[in-house]
């Protein structure tokens, strides 16, 4: 088995590595070479850093920018915000989010009714369908957590096309899989490919396609030769862009750490009056637990976040547990405050859990402010839509953000 990455040190300083190591490769290096699914570092391997901001896109595109400029670092930069195209869509549109959990709860009933198609969903799953690329994907995703984005495009489109597997299932199989499985991004590019996403444009993989941008590892048999697309009812809300809140709080708080943010001194300002300091557990989706791998290696993330903030906070207590009120709200009282603090969490497990908890926490006297990134508040109105409405605007996004060379830092 060959991989692009077989090894991912959940810190901070692993993926600040990580991006020192491939900035030399881009600029037109990477626009040459992206959609090669290949050994050779084609890309970045930033994603599970990302997808936690362990490491922040304002860091990512300003380093990028000082090496190689726009012209030159123009397809990476895209790549950077096609996160925020799909977190902004997720946002706008929050119906997609429980379309999906719906289309999951009909996938495994299907499942239940029909023993053949759930002889060729445990074929799949197992990595022994017979079909070279999809068998070898499983078994790398099973064995480092990652996919190249090529790749998961094609498993994508042979789960639905060629097996005729229910896409949620696939989706729910490979977010669980992913390190750098993000609710926004696995969701709709699996809408995308079954032609939802974008009503009737569906992705089908072809042989070919395959055996040239993997160089020839692959030579897949018997692939679909069409790809029909799903349809769905309209959408029945209007699109509304998230109420996203970038002013600092003031007085003591409790700062919330959570698996969606875990880069907190860039959060808050210098001078927050930070009483004390609770990381949280990272949320399953109900029912479908991550894989051991993804557990582990969000949970040293975790103990990375709590033992940095030790030493930006190093008079502060710290500690671990679950996102409940019965956790937080004692916390807070211990730390003699009434404000917890967090990142604002984009639609997915953990905002579900955080809009649960808000009503709990404020029967008990605790309010929870959700601190949004102005990156965000920028980024996201422009998920509607294509991604090229967010694309002919980066330009001035990166001006707005002040992320061209010499620019002065600002909150991330």
């Amino acid at each position: 088995m060959s991989s692009l990455f077989s090894t991912w040190p959940a810190t901070r300083a692993a993926g600040l590595a990580r991006l020192d190591g491939f900035l030399p490769h881009a600029g037109r290096a990477y626009a040459a070479r992206r959609n090669h699914a290949v050994v050779a570092p084609t890309v970045s391997g930033l994603s599970p850093y990302l997808r936690r901001r362990m490491v922040t896109e304002r860091e990512v595109l300003a380093s990028v920018l000082a090496r190689h400029g726009e012209t030159a670092a123009e397809k990476f930069i895209d790549e950077v915000f096609w996160r925020a195209h799909f977190k902004g869509r997720l946002e706008g549109q929050p119906e997609i989010w429980t379309r999906y959990q719906t289309a999951l709860v009909q996938g495994q009933a299907a499942l239940d009714r029909d023993p053949a198609l759930a002889r060729r969903y445990a074929d799949a799953v197992a990595g022994r369908t017979g079909i070279d690329a999809l068998d070898a994907w499983v078994g790398e995703l099973e064995a480092t957590g990652y996919l190249h984005n090529h790749a998961r495009m094609w498993f994508a489109s042979i789960w639905t096309h060629t097996l005729g597997l229910p896409w949620a299932l696939g989706a729910a199989f490979m977010h669980a899989r992913l390190l750098d499985g993000d609710p926004a991004a696995n969701t709709l590019s699996w809408r995308w490919v079954v032609g939802l996403h974008t009503p009737g444009k569906t992705y089908l993989a072809r042989a070919d396609n395959i055996a040239r941008y993997t160089e020839g590892r692959f030579q897949p048999k018997g692939l679909a030769s069409d790809a029909p697309p799903l349809e769905e009812p309209p959408f029945a809300e209007t699109w509304a862009s998230a109420a996203l809140d970038l002013t600092p709080p003031e007085g003591p708080v409790l700062l919330l750490i959570t698996e969606e943010d875990l880069h907190p001194e860039s959060l808050l300002p210098a001078d927050a009056a930070v009483a004390a300091i609770q990381v949280v557990d990272a949320v399953e989706m109900q029912g479908r637990p991550r894989s051991d791998l993804v557990r582990a290696f969000t949970n040293e993330a975790l103990d990375d976040v709590a033992a940095r903030v030790r030493l930006i906070w190093p008079d502060r207590p710290v500690h671990r547990g679950p996102l409940d009120a019965d956790t937080l709200a004692p916390a807070a009282s211990a730390a003699g405050v009434s404000t917890v603090v967090t990142a604002y969490a984009p639609v997915g497990p953990t905002r579900e859990r955080l809009d649960v908890l808000a009503p709990q926490l404020a029967a008990r006297g605790v309010t929870i402010k959700r601190l949004a990134r102005r990156y965000d508040a920028l980024t996201w109105p422009h998920g509607r839509g294509g991604f090229f409405g967010l694309k002919k605007r980066i330009p001035r996004l990166l001006d707005q953000l002040d992320l061209r060379p010499n620019a002065q830092p600002t909150l991330l």
